[in-house]
């Protein structure tokens, strides 16, 4: 039996507001009221920014069932799409395309993130994760573990992928920071935008006139086929250079900060050298902590029926990987970090066509970093109160500003 909901319109009253509040003192939970709704029902509308009343599926098999469902559109263009901020004209690629132009470009730029691919950069990682302990080891023993560390490592290696100098960091990375934040003015996240696709889109002009071995030179391959505009080139690499640096350096940082708050889970991973058991571990730290926490955007092209409720064409859906990560249908005991756990169907990297691409990339530096950071300095700690930290609440990326050490 099936239920529709007509009277909730951008001002119900009955609609909660989303995102939610975590709870204080919890900063690796999902906030209480998402779980209220997972144990309510697998649907709920409830109210954006912008007053609109999308869809919120908060069940592990609904939320599976419609990011493989063609009905359910990525397209941020679409009528319904529940944007979490004002965009003023900003786009991220083809993440936000769907098919067949979507796959179109998305293959343009798949083989660098093959398995293959990725295990023969393992050695590289590995290099670079010892030599910047080293630096911190060289130095005063203690660090802001962000910035000394957790930063640096996928900055380094994605500038290495895509063949952008490192010696840009500093400004990559303080505008990907504006680019990403909920709450800031939309003027200054258009402004982020351009400076992002200007530099790119010089970068990619160097690279068409002088390729090399790196992505964005096989960008401009395709760019001199005919095959993709400069402009989406300089947009793809946008895209890739901010998801490559951004979520794996707060999975890091947040990383480090659970197993700190969990020494009984540190201590195994810190006593093995079986790289089954780090994967694992890193599989269950993507499920537990689920650092994109603002949900995956859809809007539906087609009446969907789903828990027992009807989706309408035009209307928008939400699709909150952390709470599903936590559906205890699926996962025994959800709330406990476990790294004896088998997490491998966790959803922190979405699920269907939009599947992160960069997943492969992402678990092997997490393999790296978990597996080396806390042998070569097994006596870190935490140099700070949990409730002196700061924690990104107000980005689309979740962790934490600075992660005070000492050892």
């Amino acid at each position: 039996m099936t239920s529709t909901v007509h009277t909730e319109g951008p001002h119900a009253p009955s609609a909660p507001d989303y995102p939610m509040e975590r709870a204080a003192g919890c900063p690796f939970d999902p906030p209480p009221a998402l779980k209220a709704e997972q144990e309510a029902g697998p649907l709920r509308k409830v109210r954006l920014w912008d007053g609109t009343t999308p869809w919120l599926v908060t069940r592990y098999a609904d939320q599976r069932t419609l990011l493989a469902d063609p009905r359910v559109s990525a397209d941020i263009t679409r009528p319904g799409y529940p944007s979490s901020a004002p965009l003023q004209g900003t786009s991220f690629s083809f993440i936000l395309m769907d098919d067949p132009e979507h796959a179109r470009q998305r293959r343009m730029v798949t083989a660098p993130f093959t398995i293959k691919r990725v295990e023969a950069m393992r050695p590289a990682v590995q290099k670079i994760v010892d030599d910047l302990i080293d630096a911190m080891l060289a130095g005063p023993p203690k660090a802001d573990l962000v910035q000394a560390f957790a930063l640096p490592v996928p900055s380094l290696v994605i500038c290495e992928l895509l063949g952008v100098p490192y010696t840009d960091h500093d400004f990559f990375q303080e505008n990907s920071k504006v680019l990403i934040s909920r709450t800031g003015p939309p003027e200054g996240r258009t402004t982020a935008y351009n400076n992002l696709i200007e530099y790119l889109d010089e970068l990619m002009g160097h690279k068409i006139a002088q390729p090399a071995d790196d992505l964005l030179s096989g960008l401009g391959t395709r760019v001199r086929a005919g095959e993709l505009t400069r402009r989406d080139a300089a947009e793809t690499g946008v895209l890739l250079l901010i998801a490559g640096h951004e979520t794996t350096a707060n999975m890091i940082a947040l990383g480090t900060l659970a197993l700190l708050q969990h020494p009984d889970q540190l201590d195994r991973l810190r006593g093995t050298d079986d790289p089954k058991v780090v994967a694992g571990a890193v599989e269950e730290l993507l499920r537990y902590l689920n650092i994109t926490h603002g949900g995956r955007r859809r809007a539906a092209l087609e009446d969907i029926e789903i828990g027992g409720e009807v989706i309408r064409a035009g209307e928008g859906i939400i699709v909150p990987n952390d709470i599903g990560n936590r559906d205890p249908e699926v996962f025994d005991d959800p709330d406990r970090l476990d790294l004896h756990r088998d997490a491998r169907r966790h959803v922190a990297f979405g699920f269907g066509v939009h599947q992160c691409l960069g997943q492969p990339l992402a678990r092997m530096e997490l393999q790296v970093v978990y597996s080396t950071l806390y042998r070569r300095i097994p006596t870190l700690r935490l140099d700070a109160a949990l409730d002196e930290l700061s924690f990104k609440h107000d980005g689309a990326v979740y962790g934490v500003y600075e992660l005070p050490v000492a050892w």
